[in-house]
């Protein structure tokens, strides 16, 4: 996310730094995204992986004026047979609340993306059933990591600026 970073200079970025992400845990996690957030009108939000479910358990959390929106990239809509994730899963998501949080959702795929069990489109699906986002999914990509990829994210970068107000 820090390509995605470089190239939206002309806005103020934050990349807020996971705490522990070899062993992630939820609260911690939701503490560093949430320590980074201030005018939600002005911010859109962007998560990759469980970023992105992170991202969501901030918006599920939120009070006040919603956030210009959220961009989720490779991201999981529920559990995807991860035992140690499974914590960030718990009790599924208030996807009314979460909705009811931003102004607008957008989801960037891969179709061969092998975290995104059990079908990568089953997610997409979910997002845009419940969120009514809508979705870029590209033929390639697998987890739009820079360790199995080394794919530019200028879709996102897309994505985003069609949030920004």
């Amino acid at each position: 996310m820090r390509d995605l970073a470089a190239t939206l200079v002309d806005h103020d970025v934050r990349v807020p730094q996971m705490p522990n992400p070899e062993a992630p845990e939820p609260q911690p996690w939701l503490d560093a995204v949430r320590a980074e957030i201030t005018d939600p009108a002005d911010t859109v939000l962007v998560g990759h992986s469980l970023g992105g479910v992170t991202m969501l358990r901030a918006l599920e959390r939120h009070e006040g004026e919603p956030f210009a929106g959220l961009v989720l990239v490779a991201a999981m809509a529920h559990e995807v047979g991860y035992d140690q994730l499974a914590p960030f899963f718990d009790g599924g998501f208030d996807w009314d609340r979460i909705r009811n949080a931003a102004k607008g959702f957008r989801v960037l795929v891969a179709v061969d993306d092998p975290v995104l069990t059990p079908a990568p489109l089953e997610h997409v699906q979910l997002f845009a059933t419940h969120l009514g986002a809508k979705a870029l999914v590209t033929p390639d990509g697998i987890h739009f990591s820079r360790h199995q990829n080394r794919r530019e994210l200028h879709e996102a970068v897309d994505l985003v600026r069609d949030l920004l107000p």
